[in-house]
């Protein structure tokens, strides 16, 4: 968590999937549906679990937090419930804060779902000062009807949402959007090519990640990226230099075209490079830099 006094934000970055953490992965192939019949809808269990559901697969208002661990640091058990709090003490001192939910991967899972669960409890205040969700390279998070009642509710509060996508990245095509697994994207879709042009889009190219129809095209666009990785320190600057390891990513990207399309750099590389006229659809995000000098950082690992 950032708070930026300066401008008068908060900013809750959720954590994507580590690479070497054996949790985070048995959470994003958890594909059992949590079933919320308030809402007549079912969304992803593993994020749900990551997120804080408790035991017997419920969401009460309250508990009690006594789940930490040894280092006295919260776990993922009571995540939603230690941000909400941490939320409520800041936003309590002043009407005039907001706060800015955004997440790589799962956790851009769980930065759109952080607002669902305050709509199960009526955090009519958390809901007030939402200024909007930015997700980068999300998965897909729950089935249509999901998508309708969180549109609805969205759109009451006039939270905007946005969702980023870079290229073929497989990771924003799955679960698939099908008859077997129902699985829907909402919210506007922010798409972005492998020469970091933006546009608005209903729903990204290929969105079920066919082998088939789209084949060439990826490995050809894979192709690309693997020169690009070479050739872009020259052409955007130093800035933008690939190490080895993500340069590996991108040869292994000529096999499984798509999996490189999901690394975090390029989401980072797609909002610096894209057109400024593209971000007009929604107010103007923080600026970065002062987020870098002013802001204090809060981190709790274990929860984010």
């Amino acid at each position: 968590m950032l708070y930026d006094k300066g401008i008068d934000v908060v900013i809750v970055v959720f954590r994507g999937t580590s690479p070497f953490d054996a949790s985070d992965w048995n959470t994003d192939f958890d594909l059992s549906w949590y079933e919320l019949p308030s809402i007549n809808c079912k969304v992803h269990g593993g994020f749900m679990k990551a997120l804080g559901l408790q035991k017997k697969r419920r969401w009460p208002k309250n508990i009690q937090h006594n789940n930490h661990s040894d280092n006295n640091k919260p776990s993922r058990l009571v995540a939603y419930y230690t941000i909400r709090e941490k939320l409520k003490t800041i936003l309590g001192t002043s009407s005039s804060t907001k706060y800015i939910l955004t997440g790589h991967s799962l956790g851009g899972a769980l930065a759109i779902l952080f607002p669902m669960v305050l709509l199960l409890h009526e955090e009519t205040l958390l809901m007030e000062r939402l200024e909007g969700v930015y997700t980068f390279g999300q998965p897909r998070v729950g089935d249509e009807k999901l998508c309708e009642f969180m549109e609805e509710k969205l759109s009451l509060y006039g939270v905007k949402y946005f969702r980023f996508v870079y290229g073929y990245d497989i990771v924003t095509r799955l679960p698939y959007d099908d008859k077997a697994y129902l699985f829907k994207h909402f919210g506007t879709c922010v798409y972005h090519n492998s020469f970091y042009q933006g546009q608005i889009v209903k729903e990204e190219p290929d969105k079920n990640y066919s082998w088939l129809t789209w084949q060439i095209p990826k490995i050809i666009n894979a192709v690309w990226e693997l020169i690009r990785s070479f050739i872009i320190r020259f052409w955007k600057g130093s800035d933008y230099a690939e190490g080895w390891l993500l340069m590996f990513c991108r040869l292994f990207g000529l096999m499984i075209p798509g999996m490189a399309d999901h690394a975090l750099q390029d989401y980072v590389n797609a909002i610096r490079l894209s057109s400024s006229s593209l971000l007009q659809f929604s107010q103007p995000l923080p600026n970065t830099s002062r987020l870098k000098s002013k802001a204090r950082f809060d981190c709790k690992e274990n929860v984010l």
